[in-house]
């Protein structure tokens, strides 16, 4: 799936992020789908290559007990040429310890398939605080 459009955006957020929390899905086949190989995302300042999201999907498997425990909304996203944007509320009921609930701002560049070659993003915590 290559990202050409705004529809095609929204839908890899929902469809990466659901398959990434699903254990019946190859997160390596996920990644592949979605992101060249030398791909890098940054997240809150913190750069995670291919190597450092594959170690990243176990533990975030365990927390997230099922994917219907996601919900993420797309409130805008943009794509012009080989730039993306987006704005959405990812929301994870966890079993253990508060749930999480973040805005999320991302920018990004598209290889010439469409698949994402980096992005860039940070989070607004929703969380309610005691």
């Amino acid at each position: 799936m290559g990202i050409r459009s705004e529809h095609d955006l929204s839908e890899f957020l929902v469809t990466y992020t659901r398959d990434m929390v699903s254990p019946d899905t190859d997160p390596g086949e996920v990644l592949d789908r979605f992101f060249t190989p030398d791909f890098e995302f940054r997240a809150d300042g913190l750069v995670i290559d291919r190597d450092r999201m594959m170690a990243h999907v176990k533990p975030m498997r365990k927390r997230v007990a099922s994917s219907d425990q996601v919900s993420l909304d797309v409130h805008e996203a943009l794509v012009s040429g080989d730039r993306i944007s987006a704005r959405y509320t990812l929301r994870a009921a966890l079993p253990k310890g508060p749930d999480f609930a973040g805005e999320i701002y991302m920018f990004g560049h598209l290889a010439e398939d469409g698949r994402i070659r980096r992005i860039d993003q940070t989070t607004r915590d929703l969380a309610e605080k005691p």
